[in-house]
């Protein structure tokens, strides 16, 4: 009988105790009034976002009189110690306004996390008020119509780890992009596609040690680029092609490269692929088309068993197909067009099945490809110029369920 009145008494205090902790208000009182304000200077536009999957996050904040608690509204994360906002996530929310330098965004000093990606703000500047978010770590503002100058302020944010202004109409002038880099040598995640630079590439780039992912995609970079930023140890994502004033080599690479991605194409860079590009055996996209490389594609490439983007066209790459590229059968894109490549069209194609782009035209190759059947997810072929042993049936495409006529 004790241990029931035991029991009892303990389930009693259990919902007493959960009863008043759903009262319980964990945000703060000025930063909800702000949340609010900010809601109220944006609207909603069904043309404001790109994604899809957006949906307007701040309709379902609650107004002052409710009561409720901001730290539960969708988009929010909370401190759960202080009840201070440390999280606004309003990416692909179908928001459309302006921000202005006395917008009650700024009044949310407690952020380490602000994503407004995917919306449009009109053509805003980022106000020098973003400085105002001293405990920043991550940035989102990309795909969302902000424009000119960057400001200076955005290099007091020194906590900053990720930060992503891709996809605007902005200018790196002044700060200028080395001292940008200077004042942020915590980056992890460094996005500024599109953002007009038009500068060199600072070597101290490669002293960004924290760096895993680079994205400087048509940003008018110039010049040559830093060998060293290949070498990073951290390295996973380097994309800055569209950048046709860029020139450089790739480097003799090391031993356990965690490259992931490499895409130079629509740039300057010449000379040949080095044999030690066997090194960057994670290595799923390499795209260098459209470039000035020349010698021959190199036997090591085929250790690359990882990759499913190989872009190659338009260089000046000359010899036969290497039988070693017979291992990258995990290839969805093999695009070797527009080079000055000779001999046999390899007969182990056939065993690419998961390609949907082979692009082998443009060269002097010749032989059969009564193995194409095999291809079922092809979706596109470029075979123009090549010396075919025999005609092609038209049925062979017809059995290509994805195949574009």
């Amino acid at each position: 009988m004790k241990s029931f009145f035991k029991l009892f008494s303990l389930l009693i205090l259990c919902t007493i105790t959960k009863s008043s902790s759903s009262k319980h208000q964990l945000c703060q009182d000025n930063e909800r009034a702000a949340l609010l304000q900010f809601k109220l200077s944006l609207s909603i536009s069904e043309f404001a976002s790109t994604y899809p999957s957006a949906y307007p996050k701040i309709e379902s904040w609650e107004s002052m009189e409710s009561e409720s608690d901001c730290c539960l509204w969708e988009g929010i994360g909370c401190d759960m110690t202080s009840g201070h906002v440390t999280i606004l996530d309003l990416s692909s929310s179908l928001l459309s306004g302006s921000i202005h330098s006395n917008s009650s965004l700024f009044e949310l000093v407690y952020l380490h996390t602000l994503n407004l990606a995917d919306n449009d703000f009109r053509s805003s500047l980022i106000p020098a008020e973003i400085s105002h978010f001293f405990n920043l770590k991550n940035l989102n503002l990309s795909l969302s119509r902000f424009s000119g100058q960057m400001p200076t302020e955005i290099c007091q944010l020194s906590n900053l780890v990720s930060l992503d202004l891709s996809q605007n109409s902005l200018k790196l002038r002044q700060p200028s992009f080395k001292s940008l880099l200077e004042s942020l040598s915590s980056l992890e995640v460094l996005l500024l596609d599109e953002v007009s630079i038009s500068s060199r590439v600072p070597k101290m780039l490669a002293n960004l040690t924290s760096l895993r992912k680079i994205s400087l995609v048509n940003c008018g970079l110039h010049s040559a680029f830093p060998k060293g930023v290949f070498l990073m140890p951290n390295l996973e994502v380097l994309r800055i092609n569209d950048n046709s004033n860029l020139v450089g080599h790739l480097p003799e690479f090391r031993n356990a490269s965690k490259l992931r991605v490499l895409d130079l194409h629509s740039t300057g860079f010449s000379g040949r692929i080095p044999t030690s590009i066997s090194y960057l055996g994670l290595l799923t996209f390499f795209s260098i088309y459209h470039c000035n490389f020349q010698g021959p594609i190199p036997y090591s490439l085929g250790k690359l068993t990882k990759l499913t983007i190989l872009q190659l066209a338009f260089n000046h790459f000359e010899g036969q197909i290497p039988p070693s590229l017979a291992n990258l059968t995990k290839l969805e894109y093999l695009v070797l067009s527009s080079n000055m490549l000779t001999g046999e069209i390899p007969s182990f194609l056939a065993n690419f099945t998961n390609l949907s782009f082979l692009e082998l035209g443009g060269n002097t190759l010749h032989g059969s490809i009564t193995w194409i059947s095999n291809l079922q997810n092809l979706v596109a072929l470029d075979l123009s110029g090549i010396t075919l042993a025999s005609p092609v049936e038209f049925d062979i495409f017809v059995k290509l369920k994805n195949f574009n006529f």
